[in-house]
């Protein structure tokens, strides 16, 4: 349970502090319409489905282990 718990809490900290990152080039000021912002659609959306599925195999792992 204890696993779960530190799991949980660096997952909501990860989730919080997400806000403070900003992707710049030094030197240039927050707020420069001429820069762009870096994509994070494509390689956030493959973790997340990882994820997902390694988490549907893990509930099947023990949905078999208890059945048995």
């Amino acid at each position: 349970m204890k696993a779960i718990q530190k799991i949980l809490l660096l997952t909501v900290l990860c989730l919080c502090y997400t806000g403070m990152l900003h992707a710049q080039l030094p030197g240039l000021p927050v707020g420069d319409p001429d820069v762009s912002n870096a994509p994070v659609d494509g390689g956030l959306s493959l973790l997340v489905a990882a994820g997902i599925g390694y988490g549907a195999k893990q509930l099947r792992k023990n949905n078999k282990r208890n059945i048995k």
